[in-house]
């Protein structure tokens, strides 16, 4: 019999929302002031899910540029907020989905490898606000980054759950490889891969969004 579900952790990026073109746009724009270099956004895309400190170091060792920080990410900090203002929207499905769980009494927790700062705009600009979780992960939260599941078992702790009794939210094959290291179940979303490549990580169930859940999906 399966254990019963008592707890969700979402991954943000691709689950909750989707800002990697805003993020890759206020990149762009900070190398463009601060170091009068043109970056093309696709340039960011294999440091996506890397934490914002190689997100943007990454780039700048492809162009020679030896980068000032934290002050060089703090100024792509306040672009990305000023860009990401009434841009941003839930994925869909997001909030009816939220509003199942809390209806079935169930904790929630963000576990993100983004900074805390880029957590808090984006939950902002799509109406759930940190204090709709119990809890909020980031990326300095853990030393460890996917496919490694530090962060899981931290938000499970976070929670007072077994990670076994966590279902986690995942639109990438790191992420769900973590939520199964962590021996939790997880629901993976193609918004981002395809569902070969998510069952390939070992992902329980497989949807489009939080919209439309699985036949196998179960609470």
């Amino acid at each position: 019999m399966s254990r019963p579900l008592l707890g969700v952790i979402f991954d943000m990026d691709g689950v909750l929302c989707d800002s990697e073109a805003l993020t890759a746009e206020a990149g762009c724009r900070m190398f463009a002031e601060t170091y009068n270099i043109r970056v093309d956004p696709r340039e960011f895309e294999p440091f996506v899910g890397t934490g914002e400190d190689r997100y943007i170091s990454g780039v700048a060792d492809k162009h020679g540029i030896k980068l000032t920080m934290p002050r060089d990410k703090e100024r792509m900090y306040a672009i990305y907020s000023e860009i990401a203002c009434g841009k941003l929207s839930p994925l869909c499905g997001v909030h009816d989905f939220i509003a199942e769980c809390r209806h079935r009494h169930l904790k929630l927790a963000v576990a993100s490898s983004a900074d805390r700062v880029k957590v808090d705009i984006n939950l902002r600009e799509i109406s759930l606000p940190a204090e709709t979780f119990n809890a909020v992960l980031s990326g300095s939260n853990a030393t460890h980054k996917k496919p490694h599941p530090e962060v899981f078992l931290k938000a499970s702790k976070c929670l007072g759950l077994d990670p076994a009794y966590c279902l986690v939210v995942e639109d990438a094959p790191s992420g769900v490889k973590a939520a199964k290291s962590a021996c939790a179940r997880c629901l993976g979303l193609t918004t981002s891969f395809s569902e070969a490549v998510l069952r390939e990580s070992g992902a329980d169930h497989i949807a489009p969004d939080l919209a439309h859940l699985p036949q196998d999906f179960h609470w």
